[in-house]
């Protein structure tokens, strides 16, 4: 697989290899499975080495059942789950074995979107640790939740304000975005990712165009590459205001959330003016943009105007003191949890854990650029505020030297797909490290598209922060993370 350094093994050998890696100080990404040709089922691990600046990747075609990675790597407890339901292939000794995707009536394998496929679903209860205490209480909260939430079921088992345990399912609205793909020239493909993630829509989108890019081996025109940087970051800023924004509301500081979502709504005016969409959509294509952009000197005075109202806004909440004694100290994620459960973005940056695909393995034209990656030690909800707010000011400074360097050019070359081709693409979104695996079937189309999304990384992560905490607390544990549901569910 282009993007990659691609290794052929027996299935026997992974946990070995996995054993390695983690001993290396490298790290497994992902595990996806697809099917080569009708009946066989290949399982694909990407992981990051040690190093900068490559992926591994290993292949495997399983007997009957594969052996399961989870107990030295958890974070691919929920990668293998969902391969259960989804391809129907067991793993061996997995520890949590239980549905993830599928409700537990709902044989696999499971597509997502067969029409043919009538779902007759009756009342099985999920499973749930056992319980053997009368005086701890059980609280299922959901699927429909207050305000816009989306859907998504969370029980907490407590006693008075404490939460024990927690636990969440968060697939009711499954949409299999994965299997969509498939039969889609890339260019739907494209129109397709931006909608896997609304508020995503350029990261998903930039992904998938480098993974069909690497299949294609097609080089994108350098004006491009700087554009596909300045509508990136741009996404980038106006997630984190609205983020700076929810957190202040779960503080109950109101003036802090109309100011956070009213610079959010200035930057979202900026991507209006500049593109003509707000969430900066349709504009990418495999090989570049589909028309070019006039940034003009506006565009700069814009962005150094949203900056100097950024930096008094952050400085009013570092001044309220209400806000930040419900943020330190609460959600801690302690570093080695992050790590092990796959922490991913701002999550995993603010409990120590420095790392940044635009810097560690660059792709547009980041390695040209130079790039503060704002970290963070102490793993709290102040923490995790903290690395991005300091992001919003690192991206604007990228925008700003992205407008000086700007060279004009074409914004578009030929990409060209080939049956059997396959790419491997990758982008630090907002809420962190997303990938994009393509395979490209019988003229040129998709036969299979793997999407992996920093919020199923972090939504495994999350109940680790709420065990042994309190209700009172809760909402803003979740909104110091940055989740969706949406990202996660696909």
């Amino acid at each position: 697989m282009n993007g990659t350094e691609a290794t052929i093994v027996s299935c026997a050998e992974m946990r070995e290899i996995a054993r390695d890696l983690f001993a290396g100080g490298g790290r497994m990404q992902m595990v996806y499975a697809w099917q080569p040709e009708p009946g066989a089922i290949e399982l694909r691990y990407v992981a990051s080495p040690p190093e900068a600046g490559r992926f591994l990747l290993w292949r495997c075609r399983p007997e009957g059942e594969a052996p399961s990675l989870a107990a030295i790597w958890p974070s691919l407890g929920w990668y293998e789950r969902e391969i259960m339901d989804l391809f129907g292939l067991g793993f061996r000794d997995h520890p949590e074995p239980n549905r993830l995707v599928l409700a537990e009536d709902i044989p696999p394998p499971f597509d997502g979107h067969d029409p043919t496929r009538a779902l007759r679903m009756t009342d099985i209860p999920r499973p749930l640790p056992e319980l053997d205490a009368p005086e701890v209480q059980t609280l299922p909260f959901g699927p429909v939740r207050a305000d816009v939430l989306e859907s998504a079921e969370f029980t907490f088992f407590y006693i008075g304000e404490q939460i024990l345990h927690y636990h969440p399912h968060l697939f009711f609205k499954h949409r299999g975005m994965e299997a969509r793909f498939a039969g889609l020239t890339p260019t739907l493909g494209t129109i397709m990712a931006e909608r896997v993630s609304g508020v995503g829509s350029v990261a998903h989108a930039l992904a998938f165009c480098q993974a069909i890019e690497a299949a294609a081996s097609c080089t994108v025109p350098k004006r491009a590459l700087w554009l596909r940087v300045l509508l990136a970051e741009l996404e980038r800023v106006y997630n984190h205001l609205h983020y700076l924004g929810h957190l202040a509301n779960t503080t109950s500081l109101k003036v802090g959330e109309a100011q956070g979502k009213l610079l959010e709504e200035q930057a979202k005016q900026i991507n209006a003016r500049l593109t003509g969409s707000r969430f900066l959509r349709g504009l990418l294509i495999p090989g570049g943009l589909r028309r070019d952009l006039a940034p003009g000197d506006w565009l700069s005075g814009a962005l150094e105007s949203l900056r100097a109202e950024t930096a008094r806004y952050v400085d009013l909440l570092e001044r309220s003191d209400s806000h930040l004694d419900r943020l330190i100290t609460t959600g801690m994620l302690r570093r080695n949890v992050a790590l092990d459960q796959g922490a991913t973005g701002p999550v995993q940056r603010a409990s120590g854990i420095d790392r940044d695909l635009r810097r560690d393995h660059p792709y547009a034209a980041y390695a040209e650029l130079p790039l503060i990656v704002p970290v963070r030690s102490e793993g709290d909800a102040y923490a995790r505020a903290g690395v991005r707010a300091a992001e919003i000011d690192a991206s604007i400074a990228v925008m700003q030297r992205v407008l000086l360097l700007l060279e004009d050019g074409p914004v578009r070359a030929d990409c060209t797909t080939t049956p059997g081709a396959e790419g491997l693409g990758w982008a630090e979104s907002p809420r962190g490290t997303l990938f994009y695996a393509v395979h490209v079937g019988a003229g040129g189309r998709l036969a299979r598209v793997k999407i992996k999304s920093p919020s199923f990384s972090n939504w495994r992560v999350f109940p680790f922060t709420v065990h042994e905490t309190n209700m009172m607390d809760y909402a803003i544990n979740e909104a110091s993370f940055g989740l969706t549901v949406a990202g996660c569910a696909r």
